[in-house]
C-alpha cells in the first residue's frame, strides 16, 4: 500500500469515527458496512469512552441535537445510556469529559447534564462540584439554585465562585485601574503642581526642623501634595444591573467589575441590582465579590424605572456622575416613567449610557423601541465585551463623547 492509499485510508477512519460519534450506538451497524476492517472496529477504546460519556446525557432527549460548538459526537440523539442517581458513576462521567474534551466542550456537556438531565448532583454533593470546571456559566448556575444549596455544599459552591471571579480579576483589574488613574490624574496633564493640591498638614510636619527661630516663620525645604485622583471621590459611578435571567454573565462580569471600582478611592460606587424588586449591593461590593455574587437571585421579572427610581438620589453632581444601566430594556415596569427618568438625567448632565449586554457571547435579545428612544434621547445602547470597558470607562471620565465611544467599542448598537 502506497502512502497516499494510507494516508486515504486513515482519512477514511476517522470520517467513520466521527459519525458513529455522531449518530451514536443505532448508526453502528449501518456504519460497519461501510468499513473495510469489519464489525466493531469504528471505535478504539479511547474514542468508546467518549462515547459512553456522550450518551450519558444526549441519549433518548429528543431533540436530536446538542450544542454546535462540541464535538461532533455531542450533537445527535441517538444512545441508550444514562447517569442515573449513581454518584461513582456520575464521577467517573466527570473525569472522563474532562480527560477527553477539551475545556469549552466540557463547560457545554456540563451545563446540558444539568438542563436535560437535571443533574443536580453535579451541585449539590461537595465531591461532584470539586470535579467541575469552573466557569461563568456554572457560576450562573449557582446563582440561579441560591437558597436551594445544601448547607455541606455552600464551602465548595463558595470555592468555584471564588475561583471564576479571581480568573475575572486577574484579566480586567489592572486595565480598570489604569483606565482610571489616566482619566482622573491631572497631574499627568501639568508639570505644576497646584496650590489647591497642597498637603499643608504633611508639608509643616515635614519642614518642622527648618524653622527660622529668629524670624518665627516656617521655611519649607519641601512641599507636599495630594495625589488628586486620590484626594478625594472625584466621580460618582453607578452600576444599575438588571439580574434577569437573560443577563446572566452581564451580571457576574459587571458585579466583578463593580467591585474594582469600589477599591478605587477617587471613585464612589454604587452597586445595584434589580428585577421587580430592588438591591444595593454598594457594602457587599465593596468588601468580597463572592459574597456579593451569592446575594444575586437571576430570574423573575423587570421593573426598570424602579432601579432607576433608586438610584437617583446617588445623583449629586450630575457632571461628575457615571450612570451605567446594564440591562436588555425589556421593561415590565412603568415605561413612559423609566424614559422620563432616564431623559432628566442625561439633561441634567449625567454621562448616561446602556450596555445591553457586558459579554463574550454578544449581544442577546433585546427591546429594538426602548433602545432607540434612550439613543434619540442622547443615551447609547450598544453591547460591550468585558475586556473593552476599562477603555470606556476612561473615555467617560475623560469627558469624550458616549456615541463615538459606543461606535468604538460596541459589539452592537440600539440605535441603529
Amino acid at each position: 500500500m502506497t502512502t497516499a492509499e494510507q494516508q486515504e485510508l486513515n482519512e477514511r477512519r476517522q470520517q467513520l469515527k466521527r459519525w458513529r460519534l455522531i449518530l451514536g450506538e443505532a448508526a453502528e451497524e449501518k456504519l460497519n458496512g461501510f468499513s473495510t476492517e469489519g464489525a466493531g472496529a469504528l471505535l478504539d477504546e479511547e474514542a468508546r469512552i467518549m462515547d459512553e460519556a456522550l450518551a450519558a446525557i444526549y441519549d433518548e432527549t429528543g431533540n436530536g441535537a446538542a450544542s454546535a460548538s462540541a464535538d461532533p459526537g455531542a450533537s445527535k440523539a441517538a444512545r441508550k445510556a444514562g447517569l442515573g442517581a449513581s454518584s461513582p458513576k456520575l464521577a467517573k462521567w466527570l473525569g472522563d469529559i474532562r480527560t477527553f474534551f477539551p475545556p469549552d466542550v466540557v463547560s457545554v456537556i456540563q451545563a446540558d447534564a444539568i438542563e436535560r438531565k437535571g443533574l443536580k448532583q453535579l451541585l449539590f454533593e461537595p465531591e461532584m462540584l470539586e470535579q467541575v470546571k469552573p466557569d461563568i456559566q456554572m457560576v450562573a448556575t449557582l446563582m440561579a439554585l441560591r437558597g436551594k444549596i445544601p448547607e455541606k455544599t455552600k464551602d465548595t459552591a463558595r470555592q468555584l465562585v471564588k475561583a471564576v471571579v479571581d480568573e475575572i480579576m486577574k484579566r480586567m483589574e489592572n486595565d480598570i485601574r489604569k483606565a482610571v488613574t489616566g482619566a482622573l490624574n491631572r497631574r499627568q496633564h501639568s508639570p505644576l503642581p497646584s496650590l489647591s493640591g497642597m498637603d499643608w498638614k504633611r508639608t509643616i510636619a515635614k519642614n518642622l526642623k527648618h524653622y527660622d527661630t529668629e524670624n518665627r516663620r516656617l521655611i519649607p525645604e519641601r512641599f507636599y501634595f495630594f495625589d488628586r485622583a486620590r484626594r478625594s471621590k472625584e466621580w460618582t459611578v453607578i452600576l444599575d444591573i438588571d439580574q434577569s435571567g437573560s443577563m446572566a454573565d452581564s451580571v457576574i462580569y459587571a458585579s466583578v467589575i463593580g467591585s474594582v471600582l469600589a477599591s478605587l478611592p477617587a471613585l464612589e460606587t454604587r452597586v445595584v441590582v434589580f428585577d421587580t424588586e430592588v438591591v444595593d449591593l454598594s457594602e457587599q461590593c465593596a468588601q468580597d465579590p463572592v459574597d456579593m455574587l451569592f446575594g444575586i437571585q437571576l430570574g423573575g421579572g423587570t421593573d426598570i424605572n424602579k432601579s432607576v427610581a433608586y438610584c437617583e438620589p446617588f445623583i449629586t453632581e450630575p457632571q461628575k456622575t457615571l450612570f451605567i444601566l446594564i440591562s436588555d430594556l425589556y421593561e415590565g415596569g412603568n415605561v413612559s416613567a423609566f424614559l422620563r427618568r432616564m431623559d432628566e438625567m442625561k439633561a441634567s448632565g449625567v454621562k448616561a449610557m446602556c450596555l445591553l449586554a457586558l459579554s463574550d457571547r454578544g449581544v442577546p435579545s433585546y427591546d429594538e423601541a426602548n433602545a432607540k428612544k434612550l439613543a434619540q434621547m442622547g443615551i447609547p445602547c450598544f453591547g460591550c465585551s468585558p475586556d473593552r470597558l476599562p477603555e470606556l470607562i476612561e473615555g467617560a471620565l475623560k469627558g469624550m463623547d458616549l456615541a463615538a465611544l459606543s461606535e468604538k467599542v460596541g459589539t452592537a448598537k440600539g440605535h441603529l
